[in-house]
């Protein structure tokens, strides 16, 4: 079985990830600049300054996602490179390299999905507290409509931030991200609370300024909860435990970052969490932060179990021993993008758009040239079947961004990890598609038709 008509097939990357030319052409420098110049904080040293030299590359880079049959490609956008130092002067060059990208893109026939923030914050803001600012959201609100002004006559679909708990938890709180800060919970719902306000004052600025429809969304981290088994006390256990707060720590939830984007009101439970730690809300702020979407975008990578326990209250399900992981650790579980997509469905009533879904793998160039990761194939099979179980089951499924086009910087984890359908050697900046480029290609171009098949044969 087929997906959807005009099922949107896509590709994801990052401007840090994969762009180089950190310090070219007027960029300013963005916290992962800073950060990968700290002594340990980065894999072997390593950082962004050239990655997969994407801006000089970007031509080919195309034409080879164009080859692929790809429909769509979610790109970010580098707010230091348009704002060298967050606001004020615009950086002309950088917001040409966009302009040049987006009429390449266009010209192959591939749809642009922008991301305006996919964690390069300007350095020279974070110096006057970031996050933390009050000011902050303004900042963002400033950039976006440069980027709008600019790009809104050919990009039609946005995507404000991309998975907050990651540059909040892991930059501001965990230490293990730019910019590496290890601050209080206090401080933390601090930076949160802007963050929300400047995602809803983009989408402001996108619904005035934009030149053409827009279609507009959010790319939060999807922390998936499934259940044990298909019982109904597990499926609810499952439920109950996806959208609490008190199981998942500081940051790594779902409905501090969504109910007061999606429902307009932070949850009740986490406010009862936290309690005198919750910063002051103003008058209007949540109204501010509560703007019309037109989809619920969602990363979603795994997730864990969870069954019913004493009285129905969750608890998690351990993972037995020899339990399946990737080159990165992560546990391989598919149910995750059926559970994950139908309970967000279910809550916050929106199409669904999975803009990043994947795995690393232990990927060389073989003797004969080529690069066989049969293990990327039959994971992203597996996944895709449980998305489709999704959609045959009424979740309003739109479309598929597979993370990532090509090998890149994988943050802290530097070019150790690689995540792409495409190998890149990094000493060359040559290009190999993996044999799972070219089985993207052909599940693209048959829908999902008969490629998607239960074991052998």
């Amino acid at each position: 079985m087929s997906f959807p008509k005009d099922f949107i097939w896509g590709v994801s990357a990052a401007s840090y990830q994969i762009e180089g030319a950190a310090h070219e052409e007027g960029r300013g420098l963005s916290v992962w600049d800073m950060f990968c110049r700290k002594p340990g904080a980065v894999w072997n040293g390593h950082s962004g300054d050239v990655a997969c030299d994407h801006y000089h590359r970007y031509k080919e880079d195309v034409s080879l996602m164009k080859s692929l049959g790809v429909k769509a490609y979610r790109l970010s956008i580098a707010w230091p490179r348009i704002l060298p130092t967050g606001t004020g002067t615009v950086n002309t060059k950088g917001l040409d390299f966009y302009d040049k990208l987006i009429n390449e893109l266009l010209s192959a026939g591939i749809t642009p999905y922008v991301t305006l923030f996919h964690w390069d914050y300007p350095y020279e803001l974070y110096c006057q507290g970031g996050w933390l600012n009050r000011c902050s959201p303004d900042w963002f609100t400033e950039y976006t409509q440069v980027v709008v002004d600019k790009l809104s006559d050919r990009v039609q679909h946005w995507m404000t931030l991309n998975e907050p708990q990651c540059f909040i938890g892991l930059g501001l709180y965990e230490g293990r991200h730019a910019p590496g800060d290890k601050l209080g919970v206090s401080e933390i719902l601090r930076a949160a609370h802007h963050v929300l306000l400047a995602h809803g004052k983009s989408v402001q600025v996108i619904r005035a300024r934009a030149k053409t429809p827009s279609q507009v969304g959010y790319a939060p981290v999807g922390v998936t909860k499934m259940p044990a088994t298909d019982s109904p006390a597990d499926v609810e256990a499952a439920r109950q435990a996806m959208f609490s707060i008190k199981d998942d720590g500081v940051t790594w939830n779902n409905t501090w970052w969504m109910d007061p984007i999606f429902l307009g009101h932070y949850p009740e439970d986490g406010l009862q969490f936290y309690g005198k730690q919750v910063p002051t809300i103003r008058p209007g702020d949540l109204e501010t932060i509560h703007q019309p979407l037109d989809f619920f975008g969602v990363n979603i990578y795994q997730g864990v179990f969870v069954r019913a326990g004493q009285a129905g209250q969750p608890e998690i399900a351990p993972f037995p021993v020899g339990a399946e992981q990737t080159a990165y650790d992560w546990a391989i579980t598919p149910s995750a993008l059926y559970w994950g997509p139908r309970f967000f469905h279910e809550r916050y009533k929106l199409p669904i758009v999975v803009t990043e879904n994947g795995l690393s793998s232990t990927d060389w160039v073989s003797l004969d040239g080529h690069v066989h990761d049969p293990q990327r194939i039959d994971f992203l099979s597996r996944y895709l079947l449980e998305l489709q179980r999704a959609i045959q089951d009424g979740v309003d499924v739109r479309g598929y961004f597979q993370w990532s086009i090509m090998d890149n910087f994988e943050w802290g984890d530097g070019y150790r990890e690689r995540f792409g359908l495409v190998f890149v050697d990094y000493q060359t900046q040559k290009r190999t598609p993996k044999d799972s480029a070219y089985w993207y290609r052909d599940l693209i171009a048959a829908n999902g038709n008969g490629l998607l098949k239960k074991g052998p044969g």
